[in-house]
């Protein structure tokens, strides 16, 4: 990683994802091998980087798109079209960068082959973009992407046959993913050393239109009308994935049915962006957005695992009980398939708790610090806060600090007490 993006290691160790794009000009590195991939790449296609910071905005800039879910329980197969590192091969396809980065007024005077625009769906408050195409200037986070791929290991994990090998070069593989978004992450940070918010939005507008396209595509092509037993329905999308229920029953024609959507979308794409059929939910529930869960099929003979996304089982910031509770009632209907039998299984558990008959320790709830440690970093009441503050009156010396995480039980109290009035250390609470 430090090779790859010119960053030393104690770097990486302690500090942040922007490190690794650009090293800020006030701080010292010790080796004069040290670049970072910005200052490299910029460097060999002769342009130079400003050293002083800019000031912090308040502009912000739309973000993704997520399709309306259309929610319920699917007993039929759902196939998960996925684009693969969607913001980076967005920035690839469209030569996205500073250096390629035109004004209105630069734009009166080219060919109109010569430059790509920001698509306008309507949704983003910012002015179109305009970049120069690779033909005319190749950016300099082309350059970046392209060393960041080039060092991948996906042949040698492709390869490999050791579990534990593979473990490394996939773990290397999604270390090396993260620093290609937060290449992405750099331009929109508006406290980052150099914020582009043209960039930053021109990629999310693109990665919106992108989804609609794919959806329009799905629905419009797999459908009766062209010969299909049933019409494709797009349940739901999110970032860079779309759920598409094509209407079978069979989980290895789901998969055919997915990979032939993916291929035909992605035709329509300019290179490296690539759609890719990943896996199929069956069964699956779709609670809301964000909140799914399924069982995870890549194998038509057998399902991978329970995959859950956004529910209690997954988040940390529910006590034990929930967790516990949801993960049996998801396993009961979506592997037993028993709907009365997950009923049971929770009305037991609230006659167990209102019985005093459940372990404590399965009703701490855990929360971070993350803005602070003090009631006043936090613009709302919230249960952790109020109560990091109460132990820090209590015993200063053993109260959380920022970062820590605050375990905590909500007690029985005054009829309309908050939930913040009423949490407390589960040791005191004893």
């Amino acid at each position: 990683m430090a090779r790859v993006t010119g960053t030393p290691i104690n770097f990486l160790l302690n500090r942040g994802q922007m490190i690794k794009v650009q090293i800020p000009g006030s701080i010292t590195i010790s080796s004069s091998m040290d670049k970072s991939q910005l200052l490299r790449k910029a460097g060999q296609c002769g342009f130079v980087m400003p050293t002083q910071k800019n000031e912090a905005s308040n502009d912000k800039f739309d973000g993704a798109t997520v399709l309306d879910p259309r929610t319920g329980f699917y007993p039929q197969p759902i196939a998960t079209l996925d684009f693969a590192s969607l913001y980076p091969s967005i920035m690839m396809a469209h030569n996205l960068c500073y250096c390629t980065l035109l004004k209105p007024e630069q734009v009166r005077d080219l060919p109109q082959e010569e430059y790509t625009k920001t698509p306008n769906d309507g949704l983003s408050k910012r002015l179109q973009g305009y970049f120069l195409k690779s033909s005319r200037r190749r950016g300099s986070y082309t350059l970046i992407y392209v060393g960041i791929m080039k060092a991948a290991p996906m042949e040698a994990m492709a390869e490999a046959t050791d579990p534990l090998t593979k473990s490394v070069l996939n773990g290397r593989q999604l270390a090396l993913k993260i620093s290609a978004n937060s290449v992405y992450g750099f331009t929109g940070a508006t406290v980052g050393v150099l914020p582009c918010l043209d960039i930053s939005s021109s990629v999310t507008a693109f990665g919106r239109t992108m989804i609609d396209h794919t959806k329009q595509m799905v629905q419009e092509n797999f459908c009766i009308e062209k010969g299909f037993a049933h019409d494709a329905e797009v349940i739901y999308g999110d970032t860079d994935s779309v759920m598409v229920k094509f209407g079978v029953d069979d989980i290895a024609e789901a998969m055919r049915l997915g990979q032939e959507a993916a291929e035909m979308v992605s035709a329509t794409f300019a290179k490296p962006i690539k759609l890719e059929f990943e896996k199929v939910y069956c069964p699956y529930l779709l609670m809301n957005k964000k909140r799914y869960a399924g069982l995870y099929w890549t194998n038509p003979d057998k399902y991978d695992k329970l995959d859950a996304k956004g529910i209690e089982t997954v988040r940390r910031d529910n006590c034990g009980l929930a967790r516990h509770l949801v993960d049996m009632s998801l396993r009961t209907i979506l592997i037993d398939k028993s709907v009365p039998k997950a009923i049971e299984l929770v009305q037991k558990a609230v006659s167990d708790l209102l019985q005093n008959k459940i372990d404590l320790s399965l009703l701490v709830i855990t929360k971070s610090l993350g803005k602070g440690a003090h009631a006043e970093d936090y613009s709302a009441k919230q249960a952790h806060v109020e109560l990091a503050e109460r132990m820090r009156k209590r015993d200063p010396t053993t109260a959380p600090g920022s970062g820590d995480r605050v375990p905590y039980v909500i007690c029985a109290g005054a009829k309309n007490a908050k939930a913040y009035e009423r949490s407390e250390d589960p040791l005191y609470a004893l």
